[in-house]
């Protein structure tokens, strides 16, 4: 038996077909289990603020979801680096569609309200030249002049001022070691972002410390002794002076010059000398004393000596050739 469709038969079954495919397109999200609820919805901001060196998302973002974990992921990806404290840089729309393909997210599963541009701009504050100033006096007068009041700062140069990023900032002055704090001294200022070194600015500072010194009066010739005619005390700074410098007179009166020497010369140790107590070819007494032992000889010296000079005599028993210390005129001693 031969079958046949009608006309009627033919569309009844096209319409159903229709219908199956209206269906998948009108009937409610919920029967396909997704709707727009489900969705995360990024809508990007116009203009944003930032404090770290890298803009993320969250930063210009934003980002809502009921995935807390997709969130979290989106929140965290890196779109770009910031810009310098204090300036600006501008983002595009496409910059965060890539970015987000480029992080695996499927742009046709988020809800996205990208503006044309973004204005990222990174928060600063702003440390002065003057205020690094204050800072490096601040320590100097708690650290080093304190108790002092023959020193001084006579002035402060700082290399630069800066714009510091947001954050908890901290500072530090520290002076240099194994040297004099007189003259031109370089202090380092430290500044540290969140507990990290961002900078280190350099000032340069000029310390006066003043003190009392010796000079001479008038010239004095070679292997002159010095009286208290030959010198006075003045006041000066030690930036301007040699540093073994002699700032007590009575560490020379008895000296003698060691050469001739100009008016108004500050007197250093390697200027004056002890005059010879005794010389080549003196007699003297040798003293040797060790555990309430004491022996005495007497002997030749060999080589002139002033006091304390350790010098070498003969020794007239034994012949020997000793090394003492000059006493007096007429002893020497052998220190053990």
């Amino acid at each position: 038996m031969k079958t046949t469709h009608s006309g009627y038969t033919i569309c009844k079954h096209f319409g159903r077909y229709i219908a199956v495919l209206l269906a998948s397109v009108l009937l409610p999200a919920t029967v396909c289990n997704i709707s727009a609820s489900d969705l995360t919805r990024i809508r990007i901001l116009e203009k944003a603020q930032i404090d770290d060196e890298k803009i993320l998302l969250s930063d210009i973002a934003k980002i809502e979801g009921s995935d807390p974990l997709l969130v979290q992921k989106l929140s965290a990806i890196v779109v770009g680096r910031a810009p310098l404290p204090g300036n600006s840089r501008h983002l595009d729309g496409g910059t965060i569609e890539t970015r987000l393909k480029q992080n695996g997210f499927d742009l046709t599963e988020l809800i996205l309200n990208i503006p044309p541009s973004i204005d990222v701009s990174r928060r600063f504050l702003e440390v002065s030249q003057e205020r690094i100033k204050e800072l490096v006096s601040d320590y100097i007068s708690k650290k080093i002049l304190s108790g002092n009041p023959n020193a001084r700062i006579k002035n402060i140069q700082v290399s630069e001022g800066l714009r510091l990023p947001g954050g908890r900032i901290t500072y530090e002055v520290t002076a240099p070691r194994n040297r004099d704090l007189v003259g031109q001294v370089p202090f380092a200022v430290r500044f540290d972002v969140n507990g990290k070194l961002y900078k280190r600015v350099w000032a340069t500072v000029n310390i006066e410390v003043l003190a009392e010194v010796v000079i001479t009066k008038k010239p004095l010739g070679r292997h002159k002794p010095i009286t208290e005619d030959d010198i006075m005390v003045v006041e000066m700074d030690l930036a301007k002076v040699p540093s073994n410098v002699i700032t007590d007179p009575e560490a020379v009166l008895g000296k003698r010059t060691r050469r001739a020497i100009g008016s108004k010369t500050v007197l250093r140790a390697n200027l004056v000398e002890f005059p010879p107590l005794v010389r080549r070819g003196d007699v003297v007494v040798i003293v040797a004393e060790t555990q309430g032992i004491k022996i005495t000889a007497l002997g030749q010296v060999k080589k002139k000596g002033a006091l304390g000079d350790r010098i070498p005599v003969i020794n007239f028993e034994s012949k020997k050739v000793l090394y003492a210390r000059v006493v007096d005129s007429n002893t020497v001693k052998i220190d053990f």
